[in-house]
């Protein structure tokens, strides 16, 4: 359960920061209001407070969330930018998640 828990985290805090980064974005490549700016710095401020609620070594959720953060950055492609991603998008995807498991699921040793 706690895995389940952890992903979940991981995906709210991928939504976190994509949307604070996709607001400026809209203001600054397709002409949106310059007040996306602001909701956009809460939302990184948000994504940054997530981050924080992880009992690991920092290094560790910072390696582990990479790996959530492209599988939602492809769903996002997929439901926000209307573009089909590729069987290699998800091939990455895939690789990634691997690689999150491995350093969610290794052993740890003190020290």
């Amino acid at each position: 359960m706690d895995m389940l828990k952890t992903l979940a985290l991981f995906v709210v805090t991928a939504l976190a920061e994509i949307v604070g980064c996709y607001l400026p974005w809209l203001w600054l490549k397709q002409g949106g209001s310059a007040w996306l700016v602001l909701p956009g710095a809460a939302s990184l401020a948000l994504f940054a407070w997530l981050l924080s609620l992880h009992p690991t070594a920092a290094g560790r959720v910072y390696a582990a969330y990479g790996g959530v953060y492209i599988g939602v950055a492809i769903v996002w492609l997929m439901v926000v930018d209307q573009v089909r991603p590729t069987t290699t998008d998800w091939i990455g995807v895939a690789l990634c998640l691997a690689g999150m498991a491995v350093i969610m699921c290794g052993p740890r040793t003190a020290g």
